[in-house]
């Protein structure tokens, strides 16, 4: 019987980084713990891990997500170094596949301990240039909020613009167009 090719995560690297797909066993691995997790990725974990925003309850919506569409690439995407040592930086993905529209949200969080080294920005121009090589992505959209100068940055390196209020009060929206990339 052959494996399933959903389990095995994708990657993509850019100069300072490997960014993995996540799958449902490397999410299944995250909530069991960092050991398991390393073994999984074949990386170090750090301590601090996970990153900020992206805890037990982030990992379970995941999975969910995951377990209905397997579809690789639309959840999260682990960051790992290639300096060695080899470890686990942040994270980086979509809050689900593009919508009727062919707009789809982006976040990141990278941990303390690797923010200002632009792995933040690498990511997101990896995973940027990944949504729009598929056809129905006409939008990547973001949400920060407007104190998280260092966030609006790492969009604006990217040609994101700003497009207005976001979903929560206090949050603002930027995107980037298929259109403006021409």
């Amino acid at each position: 019987m052959g494996r399933d090719p959903s389990a095995t995560p994708r990657m993509i690297q850019s100069p300072q980084l490997s960014l993995y797909s996540a799958t449902a066993d490397l999410i299944a691995k995250d909530i069991e713990g960092r050991e398991a997790l390393a073994a999984a990725l074949g990386v170090h974990v750090p301590e601090s891990w996970p990153p900020d925003l992206y805890g037990p309850g982030a990992m379970r919506f995941a999975l969910a997500q995951l377990s209905e569409a397997p579809e690789q690439g639309w959840s999260f995407w682990y960051l790992a170094t290639r300096e060695e040592p080899v470890e686990l930086a942040g994270l980086c993905g979509f809050k689900g596949r593009p919508d009727a529209a062919g707009s789809v949200e982006i976040g990141y969080s990278i941990l303390g301990c690797y923010q200002r080294r632009g792995f933040a920005t690498e990511a997101v121009g990896r995973l940027l240039g990944w949504a729009f090589s598929h056809h129905n992505v006409n939008e990547v959209c973001a949400e920060t909020l407007p104190h998280l100068r260092q966030s609006i940055r790492v969009l604006e390196k990217n040609g994101f613009r700003r497009a207005g209020a976001g979903s929560e009060k206090g949050v603002i929206r930027f995107a980037v167009q298929r259109a403006w990339l021409k």
